[in-house]
């Protein structure tokens, strides 16, 4: 089955419905997109959750290894990976209770899909969460 993004609807309803967002590949610094994006979706009230084995922090939040490591509900799983590496992105999202699974702007693995395709979560791919926060706030 072709991978499909949900609708406009849906996208908005999960983003007005969410308060944390785990971000896997946060970078820590600061001319990083994912730094940027980040911060926008942190100064729009989520809090944010680091995901990354080398850093210790970033935007003021600890980071954890990996998504497992995460002690607290999380509502989206933000990934910032090259597409290579979402099958197992998503193999671990997998395991971890959370509303929607959304892989940024240019990042896209139909295997990923296929992955969660039977889970809970919303699957949303190759679309960045600031430009539709924007869109849909």
């Amino acid at each position: 089955m072709a991978f499909q993004n949900p609708s406009n609807e849906e996208i908005k309803k999960v983003l007005a419905e969410s308060k944390t967002i785990a971000v896997v590949g946060l970078s820590d610094k600061p001319h990083r997109t994912s730094y940027q994006v980040s911060e926008a979706m942190q100064a729009a009230g989520y809090k944010i959750i680091p995901v990354n084995p080398t850093i210790s922090e970033a935007l003021g939040e600890k980071a954890v290894s990996r998504l497992s490591d995460i002690d607290e509900p999380v509502d989206i799983i933000n990934v910032f990976r090259k597409s290579e590496h979402l099958p197992e992105v998503a193999k671990e999202a997998k395991e971890i209770d959370a509303k929607a699974f959304w892989a940024q702007l240019g990042v896209f693995h139909n295997q990923a899909y296929e992955t969660l395709r039977d889970s809970s979560k919303l699957v949303i791919m190759d679309v960045c969460i600031k430009v539709a926060h924007s869109i849909y706030r």
